[in-house]
């Protein structure tokens, strides 16, 4: 089965990281295997934990690094990686959903989460499936509204799954 892609876009303090969370708790319980990917785009450079051997591989001049211990795998990937190699990557992993946060640009299926009416414009981005907002606005789910639609969301990466699963 094709591994389903799902972006969460939105500004920063709009919501994103907490729907991520909530939807991968709802697909962990019914059996999905999750994967995220996180822009980090706005906070600085991504940094390693200091003075440890995986550290000291990067700062040596490794491309990619990785340390795997109890069932923990952390990868450390120096480069300026495209959204594509990314998931690339992510495909050798057995998932069967990719929650991407961020990457406004990118083409796949999104959920926008609007904090205000001036983020209305996150609306024009390509492939959006469907918005929350902090206020009432047609056409969006109301913020309060959660289990409806973190219902919506699962409904369909379960139809995606199905269409997936008979190709």
């Amino acid at each position: 089965m094709a591994m389903i892609i799902l972006q969460v876009v939105g500004y920063q303090n709009s919501g994103k990281t907490t729907l991520i969370e909530k939807v991968i708790q709802r697909l962990c319980e019914i059996g999905y295997r999750v994967g995220t990917l996180k822009h980090h785009g706005h906070e600085g450079k991504v940094t390693l934990p200091k003075e440890k051997d995986t550290t000291r591989h990067a700062q040596a001049g490794a491309a990619i690094c990785a340390v795997e211990g109890d069932g923990i795998f952390f990868l450390h990937a120096k480069g300026n990686w495209t959204l594509n190699e990314l998931i690339s990557l992510y495909k050798t992993f057995p998932l069967d959903v990719l929650l991407i946060e961020g990457f406004k640009h990118a083409s796949y299926p999104k959920i926008v989460c609007l904090r205000s009416r001036e983020d209305e414009p996150l609306l024009h981005l390509e492939n959006v499936l469907m918005s929350i907002s902090w206020q009432r606005m047609d056409g969006s789910f109301f913020i309060e509204d959660e289990q409806v639609y973190i219902d919506h969301i699962i409904s369909y990466v379960k139809e995606e799954q199905h269409v997936r699963d008979r190709s």
